[in-house]
């Protein structure tokens, strides 16, 4: 069936907005047409009030966490979250598996359309392949600067990889948790597993603890180790702050997701772009909000043309799997940032960085992106989000 869908605007977001344009579908969601005037009289027009984007890219989740959503307290500090999650993850299975259900049905209901997902089991696998989403799974290596761990966690990790799904509709790669969890050992074995089409992604410099422990030595991450029996004998300072560590043992050729840069200054920014080929940086702000109270400072990534995506991290750490109440967040607290850039972040960017811009994250002739209204959304000429809700159309 055909269906002709009309609102106030529609933004393509790969176009300039259209006013009250008008978007023709076949059955299966494929636009056919993207019409900037159109007869009103024309039967079977649907026609809604608001503004019509293309589905949303959810660039970072932590899917298999579900089960843990509001367990752990706000405002903790990454240090602490990270305790209670080790601490409280640990469901019966069925518990775990139903939450992951769910979150996977929140995320359509909220027009997302794919999904960055990271992963350290294989619970997640059977509901992706089933989903009406897209899933990159990154399967995600750690073995905590501890290189008697190394051997045993690259087998276990390999095991969770090959099992990951990888069938057209959906991808996978080796990923890296994060600097301060991982050895210069299992970035080589990560590196191997991989190929020249993966995506790799890394929760980079989130707190400053972070930074402190390759700067100094000094710092949370200290204590916290020497609490886990790990001395930190074998680890030196670099002087430097995490993504010098980092980008000294990544493949820097592939196409690399830095994830929250929360802490992240202009110098590192500049850095990193110099040494990535490829280089996207996904903010999650509700989930900075719930652990550290603390956004990043997005004017030091726009004033360096930097291509920024949108993350929700997990139910852990969040109060809901929503793109549009991450941009809320946003807007809330960086209200000069343009609507357009927000929604571009939200769509098309996520959609090239985890390489689904084919089919996703644009509304153009030959694509199937999805078709998300955002209700309550113009405020008199202008195009508001803060009480904008989601209406999946297609």
């Amino acid at each position: 069936m055909i269906r002709k869908i009309s609102a106030d605007w529609i933004i393509p977001i790969s176009h300039n907005p259209i006013k009250n344009g008008l978007i023709t579908v076949d059955s299966e969601g494929k636009i056919l047409e993207i019409s900037a005037t159109f007869d009103s009289t024309q039967p079977n027009i649907e026609y809604y009030k608001g503004v019509i984007i293309p589905g949303f890219i959810n660039t970072h989740c932590h899917l298999e966490l579900s089960h843990m959503k509001g367990l752990v307290p706000t405002g903790l500090g990454l240090i602490s979250f990270i305790k209670e999650v080790v601490s409280k993850r640990n469901f019966e299975i069925q518990d775990i598996l139903n939450a992951i259900q769910l979150a996977d049905q929140e995320m359509f209901d909220n027009g997302i359309m794919a999904v960055g997902d990271i992963s350290n089991m294989n619970h997640t696998f059977p509901f992706k392949l089933k989903s009406k989403l897209q899933y990159y799974t990154f399967v995600e290596y750690f073995d905590m600067l501890n290189p008697s761990w190394t051997e045993r966690v690259i087998k276990q990790y390999n095991q969770v990889y090959h099992e990951a799904p990888s069938d057209g509709r959906h991808r996978r790669s080796a990923v890296p948790h994060a600097p301060y969890s991982v050895t210069p050992e299992l970035f080589v074995a990560i590196n191997i597993v991989n190929n020249e089409q993966s995506v790799v992604s890394l929760h980079n410099e989130e707190t400053t603890a972070e930074n402190e422990l390759f700067v100094s030595k000094s710092g949370g991450f200290v204590d916290f180790y020497n609490k886990l029996g790990n001395e930190l004998d074998h680890f030196n300072p670099i002087g430097h702050s995490s993504i010098h560590y980092s980008l000294d043992h990544m493949d820097l050729n592939l196409r690399t997701l830095l994830v929250h840069n929360t802490t992240m200054c202009q110098e590192d920014i500049v850095f990193a772009r110099s040494k990535l080929k490829e280089v996207y940086w996904c903010t999650c702000p509700n989930a900075n909000m719930y652990i550290e109270g603390k956004l990043p400072e997005y004017q030091n990534f726009i004033s360096n043309d930097c291509k920024m995506t949108v993350g929700t991290d997990s139910l852990t750490s969040n109060w809901q799997l929503s793109i549009l109440e991450e941009l809320k967040t946003i807007e809330q607290h960086y209200p000069d940032i343009e609507v357009f850039e927000l929604l571009k972040w939200a769509t098309l960017n996520g959609a090239k960085a985890l390489g689904f811009d084919e089919n996703l994250g644009s509304l153009e002739v030959g694509k199937s992106p999805g078709i998300v209204l955002l209700e309550d959304s113009i405020e008199g000429a202008h195009v508001i989000l803060k009480n904008s809700k989601v209406k999946r159309l297609l």
